[in-house]
Order: structure tokens, then C-alpha cells, then sequence
């Protein structure tokens, strides 16, 4: 589905005539705020509210520094908490500052703070759900621009450089780097969500799928936020909702597919060319061969980014063979093509690594 870019608020511009592209099935809340003209690119329900998932943790981490002092100390224990949660999305660590912390009342308080106006904690009926608070892409935007903007330079330094080292996997074995994270150059920061897929954790997803409410908590979701470009120069918000029973490699392509329409100026594009993988499970590895180090495996059919293609170790997995291997630059690992593309032996159009 495309969506021109128009109903932006007098603080925002289209300044492009292409259309934003949200794949057919998919509810998408998005706003893209360039910090440098002080105007947004994009703007697609940005007031359409989500389960925050994971993005909930930003708040947590904001909460937890609001009053530490000048000095901003930060206990041994806690940085180590908080560095797991914000860098790798650790659901233990999560859980730990919202029962220390208050719970819901740290989205209220929050929201006074921030001056958020759509954010809200978890339904009555599921107060434990530090995933099901309520976040919208404009929130978003708003939580981001007072990091970058307003915070103390302490917090900004520490939360921010933590986004920037985004670990590939979070430490419940999810990609992470789906959106923001596949599409652009290593100069970006994410905080990422991801709730209700087979395996993700109970406090982003219920267990016993809830009826929807007011926000749908039953639909996969999947979001991408941070920012891009020198200097953290545009704030990314992208907010989906997959049918229900969606697998994770789809929804992952998707919101990638969507990144790939957005208009973020200072964002520099990975080079290559965009491939959908077969199988499940295919290992990425450090060399060109079954020998090589296992660096990371990939979702089942997701679209990856190749950027060259070199010839190693024959793999014969009928009806598909080939001696050539894939060249992922945002994994910086190999994958055998008898999973890359058609299965041809040879990708064409992909040229030879150097």
C-alpha cells in the first residue's frame, strides 16, 4: 500500500513526491523528524497508538537517571543492567526497574516529564505487561528529541551510546537489526520492539493472547526507532502491526522493505543489492566455507542486503548447488547461494568480492 505524504502538521514538509510503501497487511504508525531543518519527512498515523514492546525501555532507562544527581553515579551493578537492556534488550533487566521502579507509574511520570501525549501504561487487566504500554511514533519522536536535545549530557552520552552499540541479537536470540538497522550504514542508534512471535518473551507478548482493546495486543508487532545520520541528524519512528499468526522473518522483511520508502536525510544506504534468503536457519559464517566461524543465523526467508559474491566450498543440498557464496556486509559473513535468491549457482547482477 502506498501512502503520499500529505496531512503533515505546519511543522513538517514533503520533500519528496514518492510514497511512503507500508506492505499490504500491515497497520503502520510512522514519523521521521530531521533535526537539523527542524521539520518532519514523514508522517503516516503518528498518533495511532502501538504496544510498545521493547521501546518501553527507554523510558525505564530515563526514569532510573532522572534524579541520580549532578554527578549522575551509576552503580556497578545498575550500568551493567542497563547497558544489557538498552544494547541488547534484555527482558530481566526490564522487569527489574519496572517492579523497582513503580511500575505504570513510571510511564505517568514520564509523560509529565516529557510532555508525551498519547503514552499510557499497560491495560488494568495486565499490569505486569511492561510491553503492553501504550507508544505512538510522535511520542516517540518527542522521547528521542528530548534525549538529544534536552537531556544532560551524561544521560544523552550514556543512553545514546548505548543505542549506538546495538548488539545483532537480543539476549532472547531475536535479529534485532531489521528497519534502521538493515538498510543504513553503521552510523545510526536503534531501540527496537518486537512482541507476540513464537519464542519472544511472555512480557511482550501474553501468553493466553488477550483480546484486543483499545491497542492491539494480539498482532504481531514489530517497530524500528532511533536515528540516523551524523550526529543522530534524524529521529526514526516506524510502528507496525502484522496479521495475527505472521512469522518473524516475514514481519522483519517488511518493516525493512518500509524503511527502504522513508525520506531520512543524513542516512547513508548500505550498498547492494536486495536478495529474499530460503530455508530456515542459515548460518552466516566468516569464510566462504562450512569451516568458518558461525557468526549468526538468519530468520526464515527474510530479504538481506549482498553486497558481492565469492567462490568457496561446494554445497550440494538438491535440487540446488553452488560453490559461491553471498557476501552480507551488514552480518560481515558469508552465506552459501543455494539459499540466496533462486538457488543459482552464480547471483547475477551480484559482482565477484575482491
Amino acid at each position: 500500500m502506498k501512502l503520499l505524504r500529505s496531512g503533515l502538521s505546519s511543522t513538517a514538509s514533503a520533500t519528496r513526491a514518492e510514497a511512503v510503501v507500508v506492505p499490504p497487511g500491515v497497520t503502520a504508525g510512522i514519523a521521521v523528524f530531521d533535526r537539523q531543518t527542524g521539520q518532519f519527512t514523514e508522517l503516516v498515523n503518528p498518533d495511532l497508538r502501538f504496544r510498545s514492546a521493547s521501546v518501553v525501555k527507554l523510558l525505564l532507562a530515563l526514569d532510573f537517571l532522572w534524579n541520580r544527581g549532578p554527578a549522575y553515579d551509576v552503580p556497578a551493578a545498575d550500568r551493567a543492567r542497563l547497558e544489557v537492556m538498552l544494547r541488547s534488550s534484555d527482558d530481566d533487566a526490564a522487569s527489574y526497574y519496572w517492579d523497582s521502579l513503580g511500575g505504570s507509574a513510571i510511564i505517568d511520570r514520564m509523560v509529565a516529564r516529557l510532555g508525551l501525549t498519547h503514552t499510557a501504561g499497560p491495560p488494568a487487566t495486565h499490569p505486569g505487561f511492561w510491553g503492553y504500554a501504550a507508544f505512538t511514533a510522535a511520542d516517540t519522536v518527542r522521547i528521542y528529541r528530548y534525549l538529544l536535545d534536552q537531556a544532560p549530557v551524561p544521560v544523552r552520552s550514556f543512553v545514546m551510546g548505548n543505542l549506538h552499540q546495538a548488539t545483532r541479537y537480543g539476549t532472547d536470540g531475536f535479529d534485532q537489526y531489521f528497519g534502521i538497522a538493515s538498510v543504513y550504514d553503521p552510523d545510526f542508534a536503534i531501540k527496537q520492539g518486537w512482541s507476540g512471535f513464537a519464542g519472544s518473551s511472555g512480557f511482550g507478548q501474553d501468553k493466553n493472547k488477550p483480546k484486543a482493546s483499545a491497542v492491539d495486543l494480539v498482532s504481531e508487532a514489530l517497530h524500528t526507532t532511533g536515528a540516523v545520520g551524523q550526529g543522530d541528524r534524524t529521529i526514526v519512528a516506524v510502528y507496525t502491526l502484522h496479521p495475527n499468526g505472521t512469522a518473524y522473518g516475514k514481519a522483519y522483511s517488511d518493516v525493512t522493505r518500509l524503511s527502504r520508502t522513508l525520506n531520512l536525510p543524513g542516512g547513508v544506504r548500505t550498498p547492494g543489492s536486495w536478495l529474499t534468503t530460503t530455508g530456515s536457519g542459515v548460518r552466516v559464517r566468516s569464510a566462504p566455507s562450512t569451516s568458518g566461524s558461525v557468526l549468526g543465523a538468519l530468520p526464515a526467508g527474510v530479504d538481506v542486503l549482498v553486497s558481492c559474491q565469492k567462490k568457496g566450498q561446494l554445497i550440494d543440498a538438491p535440487p540446488n548447488s553452488s560453490e559461491w557464496w553471498a557476501y552480507l556486509p551488514k552480518y560481515q559473513g558469508y552465506v552459501t547461494n543455494v539459499y540466496v535468491g533462486t538457488g543459482a549457482p552464480k547471483l547475477p547482477g551480484v559482482p565477484d568480492c575482491p
